[in-house]
């Protein structure tokens, strides 16, 4: 009975994160097992699969084109900032996402300003930057994040990380396997030869 009542907050929690309702997993599956009137609460895995069925569903042929417009758009734009190593995450790795998913990629500088102007120079649009705190590992990092409007309309998450983060592994708060992403030649074999390929453990 718990694992149906958890299935029910999964995919209550899924709802309300793809129609915009809740912005994180914490507070979607808190606020599905609110209205559920349960108090067993599904993991984020359970959630994310939830989440891309429905978005399956509902999207269908424009789920997976728009995927692989996404996966060519973050191409171009990693190979914009080529030298600060960048690497694709989030869903546009993950091959999960739906309407109203952004390109999600981190980038490896010492020096934040080399980053903006790489992009002010290129045809993406800085639109706001933001920065955040974040625990690696046992260490509270501030980063800096800055975020594109693509040609397309697409939006883009650039994350500004130190140099020596670059070979640090990090496990993914949602699928709890090792956060590896997409390199540039890796992110071009997916274009080229499976573009609805999904990462997913």
């Amino acid at each position: 009975m718990n694992l149906n009542k958890k299935t029910q907050v999964a995919k209550e929690a899924a709802r309300l994160l793809y129609y915009g309702f809740a912005g994180e997993y914490y507070t979607a599956k808190r606020e599905a097992a609110k209205a559920l009137g349960v108090k067993v609460l599904p993991i984020n895995r359970e959630i994310a699969e939830e989440l891309d069925q429905l978005s399956d569903l509902l999207e269908g042929q424009q789920k997976r084109d728009r995927l692989k417009n996404m996966r060519k758009e973050a191409l171009e734009i990693m190979k914009v900032l080529k030298r600060f190593s960048p690497v694709l995450v989030g869903s546009v790795w993950r091959g999960t996402a739906h309407r109203g998913s952004d390109i999600d990629m981190r980038v490896y500088s010492d020096d934040e300003t080399a980053v903006i102007e790489t992009i002010n120079q290129s045809k993406y649009r800085l639109i706001r930057q933001e920065r955040t705190l974040k625990t690696v590992g046992t260490d509270r990092k501030i980063y800096l994040h800055i975020f594109v409007k693509t040609p397309r309309g697409d939006e883009a998450e650039i994350v500004i990380r130190p140099l020596e983060d670059i070979n640090v592994k990090e496990k993914c708060e949602i699928f709890g396997d090792e956060l590896k992403g997409l390199r540039i030649r890796e992110l071009e074999e997916i274009v080229q030869n499976d573009p609805l390929k999904k990462f997913i453990p």
